[in-house]
């Protein structure tokens, strides 16, 4: 063993038993040799007389480099000696075959390495200078099965290395790849086929493994070659012959398969290609899919039945003549079958999408009315196709109704899977209304029948599909019954299946009531039905606390689209619902049950809609307000009261406590109007005002806490709706307090809760917004930087995050305050001192600022704000000279007429005026007069105005 065949083991070992300095001084040893100029024939060499499979290999590689990476460099003699070499190698010249038998009985990556070198060869050389290669091959076959195996190796290697259109090429490649196809075409592509012929008949019966990997190479090349080649009297009757032959091995029926299946989807035009499918006589496989799921005959035999359907399905949309699309009807219905069977029982191609090629079939449907009878039976097996697809797979029960890991993973993968399947679905709807709707109604009679949760997969299916048809479904159909939804949608309000403890199906149960609530609003004798669903165990009382939760919101959607309506129901309603409510009035504070009870917000929401009406009487009204109130405000007080000796391990749960207390009378407001609380009902709102006076000590309690805070203000939003202008007494001790301790990210939301007031009253907030004005923008200031805020690496941090976004509601904010009349907030005693850097930053930002939205805001800010430094700017003016004439008398006043009216052209009568205005020392009477003044001259168009 020499140096370079130690080396070479060396690097390859992958056991970690060799020294990592050893094996690197190995990798440079073989790098070095690759670069001498003769390690070509080195390698040569080696390969003739070393045994060793990593030198073989190792060789080969060098050798493919050598001829693709310095071709161009090579001898003639050189080129020669490759060609020879490795054409010897491969068996295919009887010069050696000594060496030849031992690479082709050595192992198959080494045969496969050894056909891409020659594969390298015929890249550069073929046609224009090795034009006999294949030529000089074919001859070689006779010398028995290992040199038509490396013949078939070869042949491979040429279509992954070249040919093939799955991988990605270079436009050169495409080039050779063309150059190459054309030469075989037209020199000896019809000799391989025979030769694949030849071989197939002559070892079909003592090797047919040979002839499986014969076959594989021959369904590669079909897509190119000569169809003519292979559809033909000769060959086809032997693939058939090969696919129907009982006791053959599967591989070589399957190899047969695949063949045909190349042949049925060769691309061409659709009346030539109707003319193969007719000859192909499809029917003859049909059989062969009933068997074993799981053999490779019946994988590779339903391939060629889908294949062979889609292209059917193609032609049948490309024809143009009537006999043409008679035909591809009768070749479609009479495969249709076949592939429904396929589509239920067996492991479909990955290439086939059962999704596209179903919603081809029913898009050609669309333009035929009546459908046939043969048609209607189609659409009800493409509907139990859709079926048999969207099913959940049983060993995941456990997991979807825990929802643990897997059981998230496994929903939003059905989710995402089922979503072209139910746009499918759709689309047979509208179609086939009737026979989709029959379809729905026995599935959920079959889901009914079932006896205990075995089927509880079934259930779901067809409940999902009820749910999913509602797209297809208009809103007047709906409300109307239409077709069999009078049936459809009572049957399912009234079901209570066996199976309803899955959290899978109580779900879907529930959404497929909600999405056709508007049959129940016009048929309101079902309302009863629909609240005792809801209301249930197989709702908001499930046991499975998703379910439950997931209830809760439904619940609401249901209250507000029905509203009046559940008058009636009330009392039930909210008897069923006391449990639920005392969760929240009276919650064990050091438990560990307020987690995830944010969700119960939406019972108090419904209950608002629900009490929330004028329908309501003000007794009943009054009385369930504070049955919910009164106990929730006070659990706040109790908690308020004993704030300050909370231990660090009850301070959590409180918080968490006083968050969900908060949020449920949030919910709870939201049924109520303005006009009801202040106008036809003011003792409602007063018993809100009661509530928002309590919860606003909650930010003197705990006036650290964010999370407390953001809740707090999130209600003051609320109440600035619902009880309008009588919230502004408590707006004072509010905005003081939230202002108090805010931090960047708490002083956005007190601006957004500012500008929601501005928007709603207008000036009518002038006097609270000038006394809080000052504070906001003296905090502001000390935070934002003036001069833009610092780029580069480490300055995209959560800080700098939360500062942009406040100088972004900042702008909004200096825009409401001057669109909707308080510009002169900003020219108040206190706030006056901010006129100048808020200038600054609005034009800084305006010009600099990298986000062009931002920088927009800050420019329409400026154009907003140029009126307001005018107006600064003229009352200097005025100042100026009421001083002036105190200083000066008469003086002033002659010299300031005389000069500077004359040149403005101002009248005379005008002038006096001045002179009086100014005599009587009223400042105020004096800034009138002026202003009413330059705009009388600018008006006449008199000079410049320069004294102004």
């Amino acid at each position: 063993m020499d140096d370079l065949e130690k080396a070479v083991l060396i690097s390859f070992d992958e056991m970690g038993t060799v020294d990592s300095a050893l094996k690197s001084q190995a990798v440079a040893f073989c790098q070095q040799m690759k670069e001498s100029p003769t390690v070509g024939r080195v390698c040569i060499e080696k390969l003739v007389f070393c045994k060793l499979v990593q030198v073989q290999f190792w060789c080969l590689q060098t050798v493919q480099e050598v001829i693709s990476g310095r071709y161009s460099l090579l001898s003639l003699e050189e080129k020669d000696f490759f060609r020879k070499s490795v054409f010897s190698l491969c068996g295919f010249d009887g010069v050696d075959d000594e060496n030849a038998a031992r690479f082709l009985d050595g192992p198959a990556f080494i045969k496969n390495k050894l056909a891409q070198v020659l594969v390298t060869l015929i890249y550069f050389e073929y046609p224009l200078v090795w034009s006999s290669v294949f030529v000089d091959l074919l001859p070689q076959l006779s010398k028995g099965a290992r040199v038509i195996d490396m013949f078939c190796r070869v042949l491979n290697a040429l279509d992954d290395e070249l040919i093939s259109l799955d991988y990605t090429r270079t436009a050169d490649e495409m080039v050779v790849a063309t150059r190459v196809k054309d030469a075989m075409r037209q020199q000896c592509i019809g000799q391989i086929v025979r030769v694949w012929y030849d071989i197939v008949c002559m070892y079909r019966n003592t090797d047919q493994e040979l002839c499986s990997g014969v076959l594989d190479t021959m369904r590669r090349y079909i897509s190119w070659i000569d169809i003519g080649l292979v559809m033909n009297d000769i060959f086809m009757p032997l693939l058939f012959e090969l696919i129907l032959v009982d006791g053959g091995s599967e591989q070589l029926r399957g190899a047969a398969c695949s063949c045909v299946l190349a042949v049925v989807s060769k691309r061409m035009e659709p009346q030539p290609k109707l003319n193969i499918l007719q000859g192909i006589q499809i029917e003859r496989v049909f059989g062969l899919v009933t068997g074993d799921s799981d053999s490779e005959l019946v994988s590779k035999a339903a391939a060629l039945i889908t294949g062979f359907a889609v292209e059917v399905l193609d032609c049948n949309r490309r024809v143009s003549t009537e006999d043409a699309k008679r035909v591809s009807t009768d070749l479609l219905n009479e495969v249709l079958p076949s592939v429904f069977y396929v589509m239920q029982n067996c492991e479909v191609d990955a290439t086939f999408s059962i999704v596209q090629f179903l919603s081809g079939y029913v898009t050609t449907m669309k333009s035929l009315s009546p459908l046939t009878e043969k048609q209607l039976l189609h659409v009800r097996q493409i509907l139990e196709v859709i079926r048999s697809q969207i099913r959940y797979d049983p060993a995941y029960r456990g997991n979807l109704d825990t929802l643990d890991k897997i059981g998230r993973e496994e929903e939003d993968r059905m989710v995402e899977f089922r979503k072209d399947l139910f746009v499918l679905l759709c689309n047979v709807g509208r179609v086939a209304p009737e026979v989709t709707q029959v379809f729905i109604r026995n599935a959920l009679n079959s889901a009914v029948a079932s006896s205990s949760d075995v089927n509880v997969e079934e259930v779901e299916a067809a409940l999902s599909l009820l749910h999913a048809i509602r797209e297809s479904l208009s809103d007047e159909s709906i409300r109307n019954g239409s077709g069999l939804l009078s049936e459809l949608v009572p049957m399912l309000i009234s079901t209570r299946f066996p199976c309803h403890s899955s959290r899978l199906v109580a779900l879907m149960y529930l959404e497929t009531i909600t999405r056709y609530m508007k049959f129940v609003m016009e048929n309101t004798q079902y309302i009863p039905m629909v609240l005792t669903a809801f209301l249930d165990d197989r709702g908001i009382h499930h046991q499975n606390l998703h379910v439950s939760r997931r209830a809760s919101y439904l619940f609401m959607r249901v209250v507000k689209l029905l509203k009046a309506k559940l008058v009636p129901f009330i009392e039930k309603i909210l008897q069923s619902l006391q449990d639920t409510v005392s969760h929240f009035t009276s919650m064990d504070f050091t438990s560990n049950q307020c987690s995830g009870a944010e969700d119960g917000s939406h019972i108090f929401e419904a209950i608002g809609i629900l009490i929330g009406m004028e329908d309501v009487p003000l007794e009943k009204q009054s009385e369930y307000l504070a049955s919910l109130l009164t106990p929730l405000c006070r659990q706040i007080e109790v908690l308020l009261m004993n704030a300050k000796i909370l231990n660090p391990e009850e301070s959590p749960a409180k918080v968490a406590n006083i968050q969900q207390i908060i949020m449920a009378i949030n919910a709870l407001s939201k049924g109520f109007s303005e006009r009801l609380v202040n106008a036809s009902r003011p003792s409602i709102g007063l018993m809100f005002k009661q509530t928002l006076d309590a919860l606003l000590q909650i930010l003197i309690a705990f006036p650290k806490i964010e999370p407390l805070r953001s809740k707090v203000t999130s209600f003051i939003h609320r109440m600035i709706d619902t009880l309008g202008a009588s919230v502004f007494p408590y707006l004072p001790k509010a905005l003081e307090q939230l202002l108090a301790e805010s931090e960047t990210k708490e002083m956005v939301g007190l601006l957004v809760l500012l500008n929601q007031l501005i928007c709603k009253f207008n000036t009518s907030v002038h006097g609270i917004l000038e006394e809080i004005f000052p504070a906001i923008a003296g905090r502001i200031f000390t935070v934002i930087p003036r001069n833009g805020f610092p780029s580069g690496p480490g300055t995209n941090t959560e800080e700098m995050r939360e500062l942009q976004e406040l100088q972004k509601t900042l702008y909004t904010f200096l825009h409401v305050i001057a669109t909707h009349g308080l510009s002169s907030i900003f020219l108040s005693t206190k706030s006056r001192a901010y006129l100048e850097p808020m200038m600054q930053l609005l034009l800084y930002t305006a010009c600099h600022h990298k986000d062009t939205v931002v920088r927009k805001e800050s420019d329409d800010s400026n154009f907003i704000f140029l009126p307001l430094l005018q107006l600064v700017l003229f009352g200097e003016i005025v100042m100026a000279q009421t001083i002036m004439y105190e200083k000066f008398g008469n003086e002033f006043l002659f010299h300031f007429v005389s000069k500077s009216f004359q040149s403005a052209h101002c009248p005379q009568d005008l002038a006096e005026q001045y002179c009086q205005k100014l005599q009587a020392a009223d400042i105020k009477a004096f800034r009138s007069f002026y202003q009413s003044l330059i705009e009388n001259l600018r008006g006449q168009q008199n000079g410049n105005l320069v004294f102004r």
